[in-house]
């Protein structure tokens, strides 16, 4: 979807203010150069108090406040948390999950499956679409809110999953058992009518199937809920989810209870929510990874429809960083930013969760800032919205390797989503920008000179034959340990690990254990820095063109190791240990016109930026000489220009050296050395203030 401008806004909630200031906020909005708000998806109890008894009041007062002011508004359906009512009347319309009968009180914590909440959901979403299908200012819908299946496990969704599974079987039971392996501890299943209650199952693959199966509860969901909305939307308004991420106290990973990429066809436009560490522990690398699955969902500029102002406690941003967070965002192919929200709350459980204005409802060094954002999105914006962007590298993320994980962990300490940003995270401070994949997107591998597949524990017979071919024509693949180990239902391969692989990686294994007291020796992957490169902050230490070993050699390697047994590979790095020495750690292969590596272990990140920087002069990636702090951001705007982000995510100043064609600052000409007239040229040397950023565009066509 491409917009006309940047929106830049909050989350707006008349109904949860202390009092009438709906006209002040209005003009704070205007004067902060704000655009947009998002409404109406938190208070079903509000617009429907009774059964069948419904209150739009604060719905008009923000729609026509809004209308005035000239700002424009994304409706939120209200379905993600249900009224004390409907509670009451349908009580097995709160959730049955893993861990018995959800109460009445928080949100998200009703059964999607069931008949009566879909009854109800439907009628609250027509009621609300009537009432805003006047107001022509409306642009765009958001469906539900961070939607997932909330564990149901009630008898409606277990009845569904039955009906899934005949379906997916033709209603073979034996071969059900066959591939699920239920023989063991005569779990067998002998008829559908005495299929067990799934919460008690020990048996992974069912386990998982069912998450699995709850994954499309919420496509299913979604997708009935766009079918409604559709109904009542002109052409010109578009449809969203704020979907989320793996939570860690901020975003972290890949949402392991949605399906992103399916549950997004319910959409035209993918909207995210994106929280994050500030203050001294902002890196941008939450906004960066998250941006990449965005993009991924729909293969377009996506919109963030919640992000924080000041924020959860410890959050509050340093002066600027607010302003670095927004470009940021922008910088990642979003062609928003929108706060949650406009106000701090006075009571309830999110009081703390402070908006952009504080409880004293005044404007402070937050909305000052704001101000400024919104000024530049409204000056800049022409140059800066629907930017497209193209990464050498990408990684192939699975929701299946996720809960194949879950069921059959490495360690506690070591999850599919810490494998993850553990090589994302690498190539970010390296400046290597990557993409994510799914599974299903075979057909872009080829447009990667660098594929990396972490930990792709299930796998396809479908994605291996992709896999085999991107090498074989020339691709280079990087994968690590657990991948290619069971099928997409988590039934282990009986030949040789990673299944039908070994010849492509050149190796092979069958042993593997914890990694105590085990480091790396024989490192043959480090490449030579030139004279005035530096490695990231926290890099391995380059010292006459060699890695000092000594400290890889005793504890680099942490939780988990598999003992590989080169064949046609080359050994790029051994286990520092006692026994486990004569077993490679890293191999490289050549295979076909392409090449394959595979680390069997996890192992420090300073040892990994290493590797990473060998696979990608493998790959002719060219790597930047600049490194975290320092971070650089590229894309294409829709008038074919290069656009170029040069972020510091730290205190102190921070100069780079340009290279590349005659760009002119759009933002941070106050730094460019004014005997370059406003071009920086190949060679300039360009200064970035600590939490500050430069936004230069190529002047050529």
């Amino acid at each position: 979807m491409k917009t006309d401008k940047l929106l830049f806004g909050a989350a707006y909630y008349d109904e949860y203010l202390p009092y009438d200031r709906i006209e002040t906020d209005m003009e704070m909005m205007k004067k902060a150069h704000m655009n947009v708000i998002r409404i109406a998806e938190s208070t079903w109890s509000t617009w429907e108090p009774q059964d069948n008894v419904f209150d739009f009041t604060h719905l008009h007062r923000m729609l026509k406040a809004s209308e005035k002011h000239g700002i424009q508004v994304i409706v939120g359906t209200p379905t993600y948390a249900v009224p004390a009512w409907l509670a009451a009347k349908y009580p097995d319309i709160l959730a049955q999950t893993h861990n018995g009968q959800e109460r009445y009180g928080r949100r998200q914590n009703m059964d999607i499956a069931h008949p009566m909440y879909l009854k109800h959901a439907e009628r609250i979403i027509r009621k609300l679409m009537e009432e805003v299908r006047p107001y022509r200012h409306v642009i765009g819908f958001q469906l539900d809110n961070e939607t997932k299946s909330y564990d149901t496990c009630s008898v409606y969704a277990q009845e569904k999953f039955r009906d899934y599974l005949k379906e997916l079987f033709h209603g073979d039971l034996c071969a059900l058992n066959h591939q699920f392996g239920l023989d063991y501890w005569s779990n067998r299943i002998n008829s559908w009518e005495e299929f067990p209650d799934v919460r008690g199952t020990i048996n992974g693959s069912l386990g998982a199937e069912y998450q699995k199966f709850q994954r499309r509860l919420v496509t299913d969901f979604l997708a009935w809920q766009s079918g409604i909305v559709r109904e009542y939307a002109r052409p010109d308004q578009f449809i969203t989810q704020n979907f989320d991420y793996d939570w860690r106290g901020f975003s972290y990973g890949l949402q392991p209870e949605v399906n992103q990429w399916e549950a997004g066809k319910a959409v035209t436009v993918a909207g995210f929510d994106i929280y994050h560490p500030s203050a001294q522990d902002l890196t941008g690398k939450e906004i960066s990874f998250g941006g990449a699955i965005a993009r991924s969902i729909k293969k377009d500029n996506y919109l963030i429809l919640e992000t924080e102002a000041q924020g959860n406690h410890g959050w509050l941003p340093y002066p600027g960083q607010l302003r670095l967070q927004a470009f940021s965002h922008l910088a990642s192919g979003s062609d928003s930013v929108m706060y949650w929200h406009w106000h701090s709350i006075h009571n309830a459980i999110e009081s703390y969760w402070k908006g952009i204005l504080s409880h004293n409802l005044k404007e402070n060094a937050a909305y000052r800032e704001v101000c400024r954002i919104g000024e530049e999105f409204e000056r800049y914006g022409g140059h800066l919205k629907n930017l497209k962007k193209k990464a050498p590298a990408a990684l192939l993320l699975s929701n299946e390797a996720l809960t194949g994980l879950q069921w059959f962990a490495i360690h506690e300490n070591l999850k599919y989503n810490d494998i993850v940003r553990w090589i994302y995270d690498a190539l970010y401070e390296l400046n290597i920008e990557c993409d994510i994949l799914s599974c299903d997107d075979i057909d872009l591998f080829s447009q990667y000179p660098l594929l990396i597949a972490p930990a792709l524990y299930s796998i396809s017979e479908t994605v291996i034959d992709a896999l085999r071919a991107y090498v074989e024509q020339g691709g280079h693949l990087f994968s690590t340990f657990k991948t290619a180990f069971a099928d997409p239902m988590l039934k282990i391969y009986a030949d040789d690990q990673p299944h039908r692989l070994t010849d492509v990686f050149g190796m092979t294994y069958d042993q593997f254990t914890d990694a105590v007291n085990v480091g790396l020796k024989d490192i043959t992957f480090v490449i030579p820095y030139t004279a005035d490169q530096k490695p990231g902050h926290d890099a391995a230490d380059v010292e006459g063109n060699a890695i000092h070993t000594a400290d890889a050699s005793k504890s680099s390697v942490h939780y988990w190791m598999e003992l590989l047994q080169p064949d046609t590979a080359e050994t790029l790095a051994s286990y520092a240990h006692p026994h486990w020495g004569a077993y490679a750690a890293v191999t490289y292969n050549r295979f076909g016109k392409g090449s394959a590596a595979y680390a069997g272990c996890y192992f420090d990140k300073s040892l990994l930026k290493e590797l990473l920087r060998f696979l990608c002069k493998d790959a002719d990636i060219p790597l930047p000489e600049a490194a975290f702090p320092v971070i650089i951001k590229r894309g294409v705007n829709e008038k074919g220009k290069e656009i170029i982000y040069l972020f510091n995510y730290s205190d102190e100043a921070q100069s780079v050296i340009w290279y590349g064609k005659d760009c002119v600052p759009l933002i941070g000409a106050d730094v460019i050395d004014p005997a370059n007239k406003g071009t920086v040229r190949n060679g300039d040397m360009v200064s970035i203030p600590g939490w500050d950023f430069v936004v230069l565009m190529n002047v050529d066509d």
